[in-house]
C-alpha cells in the first residue's frame, strides 16, 4: 500500500506544471527536481542531443524561436480575437500547456525583448504602460480585411443615405415656398361699421423632418469571431468547406480543446468539428434570448434590448445568475450571440 500511495503521488505531481529551469529542450523532458535534471544531463540520450545541436546551433535555434512566435501570437488571434491585452497575460495562459516551447530555448531572453520584435515585425501593435506592456494581435487575414471594409462601407453607406434624405427634405421645402410665390403687401382696411376682428395667422415653419438613423437589415445578422460556448448558434465561414456548409447556420453541441467545437447544422442535421477561427457570431432580433460570450457578464443568459448600429455594439438586460435585471450597454457583436431554442 504504501508503494501504491508513493506512485500515485509521483503521478499528481508529474501531472501539473514543474519549474522551467529543469526542463530540456532538446529532448523536451522536464525534470522534477535539480537530482532528477543533474542525472538526465549526464545521460547518453542527452549527450547525442548536445552534439546534434553543436554541429547546426542556428538550425535548432531558429526552429525553436518560430514554434515558439507561431504558438503565441496563434493564442493572441484565437484566445482575444484583436483585443489589446497585457503581453504576461497572454504569456501565463500559453505556458499552461505543458508542453509549450519554452522561451529559454528562443533567440529572445526576456518576454519585454519578445513583444518589442513583434512590434517592429508589424504582427502586433505593442504599447508600454505603467502595468507593463500591452499587445493588440494585427489580423492580416483576408477574410478579416474585408469583414472590416464590409462594416465600414456599411457605416458610411448609411451616413450617405441620412444626409442625402435631408438634403432632398430641404429642396423640396424651398420649392414649396417658391410655388406659393412672394407676398404682397396690402394695407389693412376695414369697414366702420363691422366688428369683426383682424386676426393675423403666422405661417407654419416649414424645415426638414427629424429623420430616423436607417438600418440595414442584414445589421440584426451581423457577425464576429467568438470564443466558443455551449448552446449558441453559430455561423460557418469556411470555404474550404463547399457551399453545402458555408454561410450555413447551426448550433454548438459541444466545446473541445477550449477553441474547438462541435457544430450541428440547424438545416441539414449534419454534424462537424470546427475551430472557433472558421465561426462567428449571430446577433438575434430585438426581445431574444442572447449569451454573453465575454467580459464581467461571461457565461449570464440576457435579453437583447437594441442594436447600436453605428457602433457594433448592443444594449442587453441580464435574465439570469446574481445580476438578473442589470441592464448593460455597449457590448461588442463579438461577445454575444443568439441563443439555440427548439422553436
Amino acid at each position: 500500500q504504501w508503494y501504491q500511495r508513493r506512485v500515485r503521488g509521483n503521478r499528481i505531481k508529474a501531472k501539473g506544471l514543474q519549474k522551467l529551469k529543469f526542463y530540456c529542450q532538446m529532448c523536451q523532458k522536464q525534470c522534477r527536481d535539480e537530482n532528477g535534471f543533474k542525472c538526465h544531463t549526464m545521460s547518453e540520450s542527452h549527450q547525442r542531443q548536445l552534439l546534434l545541436f553543436a554541429d547546426n546551433s542556428d538550425s535548432y535555434l531558429d526552429q525553436f524561436s518560430l514554434e515558439f512566435k507561431d504558438e503565441y501570437v496563434g493564442l493572441l488571434k484565437r484566445r482575444f480575437n484583436g483585443r489589446r491585452v497585457n503581453a504576461n497575460h497572454a504569456y501565463q495562459e500559453y505556458i499552461a500547456d505543458r508542453d509549450h516551447v519554452h522561451m529559454n530555448s528562443t533567440q529572445w531572453e526576456t518576454l519585454t525583448e519578445f513583444v518589442k520584435w513583434l512590434g517592429r515585425e508589424g504582427i502586433v501593435k505593442a504599447d508600454e504602460t505603467e502595468k507593463g506592456w500591452y499587445v493588440t494581435y494585427i489580423d492580416r487575414d483576408p477574410e478579416a480585411i474585408a469583414r472590416a471594409e464590409k462594416k465600414n462601407k456599411m457605416a458610411a453607406t448609411d451616413e450617405e443615405r441620412q444626409e442625402k434624405l435631408l438634403l432632398e427634405q430641404i429642396e423640396r421645402a424651398k420649392a414649396r415656398n417658391t410655388d406659393s410665390g412672394p407676398s404682397a403687401s396690402t394695407v389693412l382696411q376695414r369697414e366702420e361699421d363691422s366688428e369683426e376682428k383682424i386676426v393675423f395667422a403666422m405661417p407654419k415653419s416649414v424645415g426638414p423632418k427629424k429623420v430616423e438613423p436607417a438600418v440595414k437589415k442584414n445589421a440584426l445578422q451581423e457577425e464576429a469571431s467568438l470564443k466558443p460556448a455551449k448552446g449558441i448558434v453559430v455561423k460557418i465561414v469556411a470555404k474550404e468547406l463547399g457551399k453545402d456548409f458555408y454561410k450555413s447556420k447551426g448550433f454548438i453541441e459541444e466545446v473541445f480543446d477550449t477553441y474547438g467545437a462541435k457544430v450541428k447544422v440547424i438545416k441539414t442535421g449534419k454534424r462537424l468539428k470546427l475551430d472557433q477561427s472558421h465561426l462567428e457570431t449571430v446577433i438575434p432580433q430585438v426581445g431574444r434570448k442572447v449569451l454573453i460570450l465575454n467580459g464581467a457578464y461571461e457565461g449570464s443568459q440576457a435579453t437583447l434590448d437594441k442594436l447600436n448600429v453605428e457602433e457594433f455594439t448592443v444594449n442587453v438586460t441580464i435574465s439570469s445568475g446574481v445580476c438578473k435585471g442589470r441592464s448593460v450597454t455597449g457590448i461588442p457583436y463579438e461577445d454575444v450571440s443568439k441563443l439555440h431554442t427548439n422553436d
